[in-house]
């Protein structure tokens, strides 16, 4: 699930100006994370209507992502699009440069910033799981990533700085390095951590295409 949050709606009005805006949402992450679904979208349309920003239109991609069906649902909005100047995207980084890639006609604004691939806990409880490096290590560390779950994305052991189990960045945070030896020590595999990691090997993240 990739987590987002949207922006603040007085960056958005002076990214919009005087309008006219097309709105576009996503049926998945976003919808999700309440930061861009039809709730969302016809929320921030009431919010540009009282602000005598005309909305020429709205729609919701399914999902943002999605390049040809994308091209496929914006086809049916295509008079909507062309009175608009500007086209605010609320979807994620990927949805909106996808938008990008079909749209030339108008300034494309991205309306919430992505943050990161994450877990659910519950509602409104976003986790951070995992950074997307191109190179999975989690079988190194009982199936648990410290480069996403560790703010200094330490690959040897903790810090040292950690208080009960706590960052010292930040006491809302679980050391993941305490849950690592707990996780290895109750599978009988604590001489996992007396191996010294190389450095990561960063290269593989920026790996920009792959056909599967």
């Amino acid at each position: 699930m990739i987590i987002t949050r949207q922006k603040n709606f007085e960056d958005i009005l002076c990214s919009i100006e005087n309008g006219p805006v097309f709105l576009i949402g996503c049926s998945e992450c976003a919808t999700v994370c309440h930061t861009g679904g039809e709730e969302e979208v016809l929320a921030i349309k009431k919010e540009f209507e009282k602000k005598n920003i005309k909305v020429s239109g709205w729609v919701i991609l399914d999902p943002a992502c999605h390049f040809l069906n994308d091209k496929r649902l914006l086809k049916n909005h295509k008079n909507e699009i062309n009175q608009a100047e500007k086209i605010l995207v609320l979807a994620c980084g990927n949805g909106v440069q996808t938008v990008s890639e079909i749209i030339d006609t108008a300034d494309v604004i991205s309306g919430i910033d992505t943050l990161f691939l994450g877990e659910i806990k519950r509602l409104g409880d976003f986790q951070k799981r995992c950074s997307l490096c191109g190179d999975c290590i989690l079988d190194l560390f009982g199936g648990l990533c410290p480069i996403s779950r560790c703010p200094k994305e330490m690959l040897n052991g903790p810090c040292g700085g950690s208080i009960d189990g706590k960052c010292e960045i930040s006491t809302d945070l679980d050391c993941i390095w305490d849950i690592i030896y707990s996780q290895l020590k109750k599978k009988g595999q604590l001489d996992r951590l007396k191996e010294i990691k190389k450095p990561k090997d960063w290269s593989k993240s920026t790996e920009q295409r792959r056909i599967l």
